[in-house]
Formats: C-alpha cells, sequence, structure tokens
C-alpha cells in the first residue's frame, strides 16, 4: 500500500488573490453598511433626546463621547475605553461600560434599562435594539 500524498503547488499568487478578493470586498460592504446604520441610529437618538452635535455620531472615537453626552454621565468616561488595551480584564471592563452607558440612553429614552443588556449581549437583537 502506497500512502504516499503529492501535493501540487499549482496555486498561483493571483488565484490566492482573487480567493481573497472574493471574501474581503462583502466583508468591506457589510462594515461599511453596519457603521451607517449604526451612527444614524445613535444621531437619531441624540436627536429625540435633544443632545448637541448629534453628528458626532458619524466619527468614530467621537461617537464614544456623544454617547456619554446622551447618557448623561461624566465625559471623561469614554476615555474608559483605552482600558481595552489590557488584555482581557480591560476587554470586560470596557463591555460593562458600554452595558452601563446603553442602560441610561435606554432609561433617557423611556425604555427598559435591561434593554441595555440584549444590546450588549444578543448579536442581532442588539441592531433591532438600538434602532428602537
Amino acid at each position: 500500500m502506497d500512502y504516499s500524498t503529492t501535493y501540487s503547488s499549482d496555486v498561483s499568487p493571483a488565484g490566492v488573490l482573487a480567493i481573497f478578493g472574493a471574501f474581503l470586498i462583502p466583508m468591506i460592504i457589510a462594515g461599511i453598511a453596519f457603521y451607517v446604520y449604526c451612527a444614524w441610529a445613535l444621531m437619531t437618538i441624540a436627536n429625540k433626546t435633544n443632545t448637541p452635535n448629534a453628528w458626532l455620531a458619524w466619527i468614530p472615537i467621537a461617537n464614544l463621547y456623544l454617547m456619554t453626552q446622551i447618557a448623561q454621565v461624566p465625559w471623561w468616561t469614554f476615555l474608559l475605553v483605552f482600558l481595552s488595551w489590557i488584555p482581557i480584564v480591560g476587554s470586560l471592563g470596557v463591555f460593562a461600560l458600554t452595558i452601563w452607558w446603553w442602560w441610561k440612553i435606554c432609561e433617557r429614552r423611556n425604555r427598559p434599562g435591561w434593554w441595555s443588556l440584549l444590546i450588549g449581549l444578543v448579536p442581532v437583537v442588539n441592531l433591532i435594539m438600538m434602532g428602537m
């Protein structure tokens, strides 16, 4: 019995790039769509709560500052996002911080605060909850 296996190196760099592009382009489009939806939802929430500078929802780090303004928590709490650089504890801390911000935002919108748990824990429901 011959158990030897021969491998062919017929894979060209152009083929690898084509496969990579076939997956990368839809992911980029989905990422942009996700960002636009989240920014639009945050800007709408800011407008409904009469928070000034709702346009900050479209700027990456500024949207975190806007969330603190909507939630009416101290502005410097958005600096705690940089704790995510600490491997495990930092990520958990930022997760808890985000849940707290959404809890306060839900309360400002006269919604139950526990909705923030859905926003933070349930992947697809978070998009629906942000839109509500």
